[in-house]
């Protein structure tokens, strides 16, 4: 056999071993905790949630993402809030 030959013989016991692999557990059943696109969907209209898609400016961003951090809460959250007291409500 030739060198290369051996090399690709190699290669294919090398992938071959990593694809028998175990799944680590970040990637396998353990990481199925949140729910998929369609179960987040059904929670979501279940809580008259809709998405809004806005494009703000990075400063903004930031600084609702640091308020966000501070109180410990997530994005969603800060938002509604925001935006109902600028609303009035």
């Amino acid at each position: 056999m030739k060198k290369t030959d051996l090399e690709k013989l190699e290669m294919l016991k090398s992938n071959t071993k990593m694809n028998q692999a175990a799944t680590p557990a970040r990637f396998g059943k353990a990481a199925g905790a949140s729910p998929d696109r369609r179960e987040q969907r059904k929670l979501d209209q279940a809580l008259d949630l809709v998405p809004f898609a806005v494009k703000l400016n990075l400063d903004l961003v930031k600084q609702v993402r640091a308020l966000a951090e501070k109180r410990q809460t997530g994005l969603n959250e800060v938002v509604a809030e925001l935006l109902k007291k600028g609303l009035g409500k």
